[in-house]
């Protein structure tokens, strides 16, 4: 038998209960975070990000929240300049914690803006907000775990581990952030990285004289390439090389998860794979493609900005077709397409 629908009161103790729940998930998961961060283990992938490309990501994902408060939410207008050395996902979530507290934390109808300063050396990121303030004695505790902001009594909810594990994750980047308030006026969060230039291939000689001449494989057939990379610069490097194969195919995915389903849908003859992905990284990506009877022929190549010999080594230990660092060097980078490219073609030779 159907059961009754349930009456409102019933409704409103699930609706409490789901949120209940997701609140101890999120609590759990930035707890996990904070501990994998604390205990060293925490897998960096430093290169040159874009500002203006992550800012517009951060800005559709924080504008439903800043809609839903009232609050006016102001970004930089950047011109494609701005780079900074970091890791893209990690620089997503310091700026997505410290925008959400500036939104949760404001007065109603309050404005958050977001600025940005310069120079060769080192790049600020500011968030301002017209909250409450804080008065100089909570400033010395803001970056400790489960502090709230002064905010514990309060409807808005929060796990007070955001601040600490943006600390954390700025400092591992090799940065500093620090918080500048004034009690009825509002608080400025603000970090500081290293600044950098736009991503750029590794150019010798020999380099510039292979990119110039198009480069035609044996057969005719069209090969398919796809290339798991959460970074459009780097992407951009790739299919200026790739412009070169008449008889290659692109396609991309910005995480290991929708890489893995290109994979299976598409069966493409070789994989380029960033490390440092958001969600599943890209030796967890590689391992389920490998166990996978479906994907596990694939040859896959990493590209990664981790270049010290160890992460070599354990890239191949780990089952890598080959290991590339950035910035590509675009003779090496060639050579390797060409081997997996042959690799994949004797596999589909010995299958046929």
């Amino acid at each position: 038998t159907d059961s009754p629908p349930a009456t409102p009161s019933q409704k409103e103790s699930i609706d409490q209960i789901l949120h209940a729940g997701w609140y101890l998930l999120e609590l759990i998961n930035e707890i996990l975070d904070l501990a994998v961060i604390e205990s060293g283990k925490l897998l960096l992938s430093e290169e040159s990000v874009s500002l203006a490309e992550v800012m517009l990501e951060c800005q559709a994902m924080i504008g439903p929240q800043g809609k839903k408060h009232g609050i006016k939410l102001t970004f930089p207008q950047f011109d494609n300049s701005y780079f900074v050395r970091a890791d893209r996902t990690r620089l997503k979530q310091v700026l997505i914690n410290l925008l959400s507290n500036a939104i949760k934390y404001n007065q109603p109808e309050g404005t958050v803006i977001v600025d940005c300063a310069a120079t060769p050396e080192r790049t600020r990121i500011s968030i301002r907000d017209t909250g409450a303030g804080l008065p100089l004695e909570k400033l010395t505790q803001l970056f400790q775990p489960f502090n709230r902001l002064g905010q514990e009594n309060s409807a808005e909810e929060g796990t007070g581990i955001g601040l600490v594990m943006s600390k954390r994750l700025v400092e591992l980047m090799g940065g500093v952030i620090g918080v500048e308030s004034t009690v009825g006026m509002g608080s400025v969060f603000w970090f500081e990285l290293a600044s950098d230039t736009e991503p750029y291939l590794s150019m010798e000689g020999e380099d510039a004289a292979a990119l110039a001449e198009p480069h035609v494989l044996r057969g005719t057939r069209l090969h398919t390439l796809l290339y798991v990379e959460d970074n459009p610069a780097n992407l951009k490097l790739v299919e200026q090389i790739i412009a070169r194969y008449p008889d290659i195919r692109l396609m991309s995915a910005v995480n290991g998860n929708s890489g893995i389903e290109i994979a299976r849908s598409s069966q493409p003859n070789v994989i380029l794979m960033d490390i440092n992905l958001p969600g599943i990284n890209g030796f967890e990506a590689l391992k389920i493609l490998h166990l996978d009877p479906t994907t596990t022929h694939i040859p896959v190549i990493a590209i990664s900005a981790n270049a010290m010999p160890l992460d070599v080594e354990r890239g191949m230990k780990a089952g890598f077709f080959r290991y590339i660092t950035k910035p590509i060097r675009v003779n090496e980078f060639m050579e390797a397409l060409d081997l997996a490219l042959e690799f994949a073609r004797e596999h589909s030779d010995d299958d046929t």
